[in-house]
Order: structure tokens, then C-alpha cells, then sequence
């Protein structure tokens, strides 16, 4: 059984392709003229459904998808469903991390929490669709520290560490982003539809 990631992301094909090691993997992109979707919905279960069923759409085979993104208190919320593009529609990881810490730059650490969201969607080849959240709460840091990751991970440094997500291991790290706890629990919904194929 072929699962398709609904996602151009490298970052996140690297990422989930880790967390689910005993499945065959496909990213949206080998399949020629695949659609890239457009993230329309409102929220991030609307934008993760809307993928997964575009891609299922075109490829005949279940496909993954996840909406993730960065919630800061002190900004009401924001990025939101816009953290891919906070700084503009063609914005990099860099511009999206300068223009949130502009944001910040007078709010002191105490007032600096935030979280990372994630919604997951699979939509079957037969047509069902099923949707799982993962959340990791932790603040933003005052300036970019490590190397691994991408988006916001530079930056933010998840409750009960020090580290930010781009300064932790790799391993710790699958265990507790909130895409990490989104595809836990969409594990045994995946198993179950290879469960079905085989």
C-alpha cells in the first residue's frame, strides 16, 4: 500500500516519512502533473482535508496530509493558518522567523508563549476521510539558535526544554512535535487501512 504526502515540503516529507517507517511513502510530487492545493480553508482541518482529498483525487491511492502551524499568544493567534506565509506569499523560513520576531520585540519572555498545531487527514482510496490533532506548547526565543528543522523551529523551544526545536535531536524531537503526536494518533487508522489492502 502506497500512502501519498499531500506536501512539496521537504522538511515535512523527511519528518513523516521518519514517523512511519513501516509504510511505503510517496510525495505528492513523483506523480507527473500532480496539483499543488491550495490552502483555502479557514482552519487547519479544512486545509488538511482539502490537501489529502486533491492529492487522493489525483493519484488513486490514499493520501496524508497535514496543516501545521505557529500560534503566539501575544500576537492573538498569529500566524495561524498563515505561518507559511506571515511575511508574504513567496516569504521564506528566514523572512516568516524576522518578521515574527519584529512582532515580538517588545513583549517581554513571560508574555512570549505559543504553540505549534498541527491537524493530520488521511483520505482513503475508497473515499473516508479521518483527521487527528497534536499540539506542543512552548515560547519563542529572542533570536534563531541551531541548524536542524525548518519553519519556526529555530525559534521555538517547546515546554520543558531549553533547546529549541531546531537545537534538539532529531529522535527527541519526533517524540514530541505536535506533528509527531497528530500522526501517533493516526497510526492505527493507517494501520488499519493496510490492514484492508493486504
Amino acid at each position: 500500500m502506497t500512502i501519498v504526502l499531500a506536501t512539496r515540503n521537504l522538511g515535512k516529507i523527511a519528518e513523516i516519512t521518519a514517523l512511519l517507517p513501516d509504510f511505503q511513502i510517496a510525495p505528492a510530487a513523483a506523480y507527473t502533473g500532480c496539483p499543488e492545493p491550495k490552502e483555502t480553508g479557514k482552519d487547519f482541518e479544512e486545509n488538511a482535508l482539502l490537501k489529502a482529498q486533491e492529492i487522493k483525487e489525483f493519484t488513486g491511492e490514499s493520501s496524508l496530509a497535514d496543516d501545521s502551524g505557529l500560534e503566539v499568544d501575544a500576537l492573538d493567534g498569529a500566524p495561524g493558518v498563515r505561518s507559511a506565509r506571515y511575511a508574504g506569499t513567496s516569504a521564506t523560513d528566514r523572512n516568516n522567523i524576522d518578521r515574527l520576531l519584529d512582532a515580538l520585540d517588545n513583549v517581554p519572555d513571560t508574555d512570549r508563549t505559543a504553540r505549534f498545531r498541527c491537524v493530520m487527514a488521511v483520505a482513503a482510496s475508497d473515499g473516508r476521510t479521518w483527521t487527528t490533532k497534536g499540539v506542543c506548547e512552548g515560547c519563542i526565543a529572542r533570536k534563531p539558535r541551531g541548524n536542524f528543522g525548518f519553519g519556526y523551529d529555530p525559534i521555538f523551544v517547546p515546554l520543558g526544554y531549553d533547546k529549541t526545536f531546531a537545537e534538539l535531536d532529531t529522535i527527541v524531537k519526533n517524540r514530541i512535535s505536535h506533528r509527531a503526536i497528530a500522526l501517533r494518533h493516526m497510526l492505527k487508522i493507517l494501520q488499519g487501512l493496510l490492514n484492508i489492502k493486504d
